[in-house]
């Protein structure tokens, strides 16, 4: 190609990326004859600017879109993390302090050498340093990670689990158990699963129950994922969403509805911890009255005496409260 010819072409790749930021369309036919070309050279051009575009790493692309029968500039969502997204995410590992460090630090690694531009790296890396060497690790120190995935599938294709369970009193049993979800919650994982048929008549006072059973996931052992299935019905399914709302405490109990008067400073703090709450009215002295569907129980119970005289259950609700004692086998064991 002569100097003439690759100013031509200069020319026509300008004419069509400014084409493009315009937000027109690109018809190879019209196109072609408005420079006096063939279709095929516009066609390298447009094959050009796509490969331009994608350098660019901006989510900007040139794609054919057949109902304007022409070429145009898209933006995609970005698939890689930005440098905010990044250190947000970051802080939010090193907060949860959910992991033992042969775990945490090579998430944060791959977080960071994965999605931080080169110039940007030293600066996240900067801004975590301090909370990264003062990190305390859970005092269970037991590695997890990859019984998770275990897990996640055992949830996701109904399989029958069998491991040994270490309470929280020091002893041990064994548990068969049919997996709904995995959720997290202050510093634990936890899974979520119905002890099955003969060991929920032992294990509880009202085997008709149909809440799960709560157990950390730190402290399952010898865990095996079983060929044996089991079903659910799809009107039955277990909700990890819904029930996180209403199991803020990890322990199990009678779900229920309260209402407490706030008189405290900052109430948007209690309805963010207690996510199914909502303000229905307020009283004489007009502090809000507050209502909330959850597991009631020594979770709730402990949360509710941590707010000292801000919180005021209503009359029969405290009656409730002082009445609650659920099954231990349905909190944390």
């Amino acid at each position: 190609m002569n100097d003439t010819g690759v100013a031509h072409k200069q020319h026509r790749l300008l004419s069509l990326q400014q084409e493009l930021l315009a937000g027109r369309v690109i018809n190879k036919k019209e196109y072609a004859a408005s420079f006096g070309v063939t279709e095929k050279s516009i066609q390298r051009d447009l094959d050009d600017l796509k490969a331009f575009f994608a350098e660019g790493r901006d989510g900007r692309e040139v794609v054919y879109d057949p109902q304007v029968k022409g070429y145009r500039l898209t933006r995609q969502e970005p698939t890689s993390l930005t440098n905010s997204e990044v250190l947000a995410v970051c802080k939010i590992l090193l907060e949860s302090r959910s992991m033992v460090k042969e775990e945490m630090f090579p998430i944060l690694d791959k977080l960071i050498q994965g999605c931080t531009p080169a110039a940007q790296l030293q600066q996240v890396v900067a801004l975590i340093q301090n909370e990264r060497f003062h990190y305390v690790e859970p005092h269970h120190g037991r590695r997890f990670i990859e019984s998770l995935w275990q897990l996640g599938t055992a949830v996701k294709e109904q399989r029958v689990l069998r491991f040994c369970y270490s309470k929280m009193d020091g002893t041990s049993c064994e548990r068969v158990v049919e997996p709904v979800g995995i959720l997290f919650s202050e510093y634990y994982f936890y899974l979520a699963a119905f002890i099955r048929g003969i060991d929920r008549q032992e294990h509880f006072d009202n085997p008709q129950d149909k809440s799960p059973t709560i157990y950390r996931i730190d402290r399952i052992s010898g865990l095996q994922v079983t060929d044996e299935h089991f079903r659910v019905p799809y009107k039955d399914r277990f909700q990890e969403g819904e029930m996180r709302k209403r199991i803020q405490f990890m322990y199990g109990g009678k779900l229920e509805k309260v209402r407490f008067i706030y008189t405290g400073p900052n109430l948007e703090a209690v309805l963010d911890r207690l996510p199914t709450s909502r303000v229905v009215g307020h009283d004489s002295r007009g502090y809000p009255i507050a209502e909330a569907e959850v597991f009631s129980g020594n979770g709730l119970d402990m949360w509710l005496k941590s707010q000292g005289d801000w919180v005021e259950l209503e009359k029969n609700e405290a009656e409730n409260a002082a009445r609650a004692c659920p099954d231990p086998a349905h909190g944390v064991q």
